[in-house]
């Protein structure tokens, strides 16, 4: 089976091409600026407002399973548009899909949100994503959504950078005190997602960690594991600040949790212990062969 990723240069997506080529995956992978440098993955140009390329990109590739990794940021044609068109093309040419949408959909004025909650984005952010993953369930009724949140590493997250920066004071603003998410791990993100994708499960689907925290309760987390005096964390409150978005957004799993093999660890974990096992069971190597 040869699989598809999209925004393969991204955290996420770097991750999914390092898990699928270490299960030995048949793995192509997409770029926007530059290719990735892993070996043995096939890299193609893709701009996914661009309906030629897609089309080149699937002739070339034929691809069993994409995974749609890619995030636009707030650009519509990006993040709502494109995957939009992916949804139409994939579900034409059989080709089954695992899209990765956001807790960002959600407002945070009816935390926590199950598997079955309707998206009310506040964020143009949120607006596009929502929309992404609405027609993505209207125009391929077989393919995941799978809505996440922080997504946080071992040092190579923006979140991680953004702590380390106003630590040392190379970057200005705070950390909000009243900004709630579910962090998860990229390495647990991806093992779900390559299990999802093997299980021939359709639907939504959290994955995000069972521990909800501040953005300034991360922040202290991740400055304790990585030797800095958290008291050089700024803090503030968002809704003292000019800066829009839900406070209070926590994706509640335990439906999805259940169905997975892939165990996701609450921040508090991960951070705690650094890097360890991503799965309780099997994991990546479940992946479509």
């Amino acid at each position: 089976m040869t699989i598809l990723i999209i925004g393969a240069t991204g955290f996420l997506g770097s991750e999914l091409v390092r898990q699928g080529c270490s299960a030995g995956r048949a793995t192509a992978a997409t770029f926007r600026s530059c290719p990735g440098n892993v070996p043995g993955v096939l890299w193609h140009h893709l701009d996914l407002r661009d309906p030629l390329q897609l089309d080149a990109v699937l002739d070339a590739v034929a691809p069993e399973l994409v995974i749609n990794a890619s995030s636009g940021e707030a650009d519509w044609a990006t993040t709502a548009d494109g995957p939009v068109r992916l949804a139409a093309t994939t579900a034409r040419r059989g080709i089954r899909l695992v899209h990765v949408s956001s807790d960002s959909v959600f407002s945070g004025a009816d935390s926590p949100y199950d598997e079955t909650a309707l998206p009310d984005p506040v964020t143009p952010y949120g607006g596009a994503k929502a929309a992404a993953e609405t027609a993505v369930r209207l125009l391929h009724p077989d393919a995941v959504v799978a809505r996440t949140s922080l997504i946080i590493g071992d040092g190579g997250s923006s979140h991680e950078r953004i702590v380390h920066e106003l630590a040392t004071g190379t970057r200005e603003g705070v950390l909000f005190r009243d900004d709630v998410r579910c962090p998860v791990h990229v390495a647990d993100l991806a093992a779900a997602l390559w299990e999802l994708a093997a299980s021939g499960a359709t639907g939504v689907f959290h994955l995000a960690g069972p521990d909800a925290v501040s953005r300034y309760e991360l922040g202290i987390l991740i400055a304790r594991r990585d030797g800095i005096d958290p008291a050089l964390l700024p803090a503030g409150r968002r809704v003292d600040s000019p800066f829009p978005g839900a406070l209070d957004v926590r994706l509640e799993n335990t439906a999805t949790q259940r169905r997975l093999r892939t165990r996701l660890r609450g921040a508090r974990e991960f951070l705690r212990t650094g890097p360890g096992p991503t799965a309780a069971g099997e994991g990546p190597d479940d992946a479509p062969s």
